[in-house]
């Protein structure tokens, strides 16, 4: 067996996109990458302090306070909005004595920027326009040329802030996208159970009661008359079970082939078609009334069809005993398929069952976007009526 090659690396784009849309607060490594970009902030007001104009170069003081702000980078993600006020209560003091004020830009901007894409967008806009407000005005009392200068670089913060708002809200989009998607992927497994069950429930439940009422048959013969053993009707019966047996595999086959096929290779009859039905009545002792030449139908239609029929005379061999008249009609009328099972009447040896196979007669004739309806005969007996559509579609939930 040749080795798997492994996956494409993904690209640095790909990468990206992965990175602007995962919660910043999901994220891997967030302590690790937090404080190694607290380094790299650090570094950089670093050399804005240090190369700005030597009248505001920050001493001893503001150095202390520039890397209180710094620090504030490190916890960011742990609580975002306690990282914010922090960071305003270093940088507050860092202006007002009159500092390099681009020195404190960058981790203003990344706490900003944090704060905004991890809060609500109404709360953070306004609890940083509140922040930036007092702060500026603060200033300026103090020194007008500061607080106009501060008031300059404060634009960016307000960018920072509106962007972080954008990103919020894109994440949240992507977010919702994703569990769409989740729950349309949900669905689709739920409806292929759902067809899965009904295609076993057909086969299984058809075959298993044609098996149970010959097997009847036989033990009725050698119980009521022993001494006047009928071979030849047991033989009959013997061998309808075997007939039955062989076409209940087969039909299992198919189906477990339609389950593990993965659209490399084909399967060779996957659905079940009206060419079948005289086969499956025959073995029911049933009346077959079939005019279907001419007729243009989607697949799916045939195999709905099949599978309705199939499933009626289970019911009307398990609840109206194997005595009882089945008479199996279909045939085109417009644009539709009718097909119609009605049985003369519950004879000995019926039974009651579930209601499962009604719900699921239901459920193929809507498939493929027709009606069913089932229920007693005035006269006596039940009938089974579906009208499906020659080309296959959808109604409306």
């Amino acid at each position: 067996m040749p080795a798997l090659s492994p996956p494409p690396s993904p690209s640095l784009s790909e990468r990206i996109l992965v990175v602007v849309n995962r919660d910043p607060m999901d994220a891997p490594h967030r302590q690790r990458n937090d404080a190694l970009l607290a380094v790299g902030v650090g570094v950089l007001s670093l050399l804005l302090g240090l190369y700005s104009d030597p009248a505001l170069r920050p001493d001893a003081l503001g150095w202390a306070l520039l890397l209180g702000a710094v620090l504030t980078v490190a916890f960011r993600r742990r609580n975002p909005v306690r990282a914010f006020l922090a960071m305003v209560a270093f940088v507050f003091p860092y202006h007002a004595l009159d500092n390099a004020h681009s020195a404190a830009i960058p981790m203003s901007m990344i706490v900003l920027y944090t704060v905004a894409s991890t809060g609500r967008p109404l709360r953070t806009l306004a609890f940083g326009a509140m922040a930036l407000t007092i702060m500026i005005a603060t200033v300026t009392t103090l020194n007008r040329h500061n607080g106009i200068e501060l008031l300059r670089t404060s634009g960016w913060n307000i960018a920072v802030l509106f962007c972080g708002v954008d990103v919020r809200v894109y994440r949240q989009y992507v977010a919702s996208l994703k569990a769409r998607a989740e729950k349309e992927a949900e669905q689709r497994v739920t409806d292929e159970r759902m067809r899965i069950a009904r295609d076993l429930h057909d086969l299984l439940a058809h075959s298993i009661t044609l098996i149970g009422v010959q097997t009847s048959v036989a033990s009725h013969i050698l119980t009521v008359d022993p001494d006047r053993l009928d071979r030849a009707t047991i033989a009959k019966a013997l061998d309808g079970i075997a007939e039955t047996c062989r076409t209940a595999r087969g039909e299992l086959r198919t189906t477990l082939e339609v389950l593990r096929a993965d659209g490399a290779g084909g399967v060779s009859e996957p659905l079940p078609d009206l060419a079948a039905l005289p086969g499956l009545v025959k073995a029911s002792s049933a009346e077959l009334d079939l005019r279907s030449e001419g007729l243009a139908m989607a697949p799916a239609t045939e195999a709905a069809a099949y599978r309705i029929v199939q499933e009626s005379l289970t019911n009307a061999v398990r609840h109206a005993g194997a005595g009882a008249r089945v008479r199996v009609s279909v045939y085109g009328e417009g644009e539709t398929l009718q097909v119609r099972i009605v049985d003369d009447g519950k004879a000995p040896g019926g039974t009651s069952g579930s209601g499962y196979g009604i719900i699921g007669m239901r459920e193929r004739a809507r498939s493929v976007g027709g009606l069913l309806t089932a229920g007693p005969r005035q006269d006596g007996g039940f009938e089974v009526r579906a009208e499906l559509p020659l080309n296959e579609r959808r109604l409306p939930e």
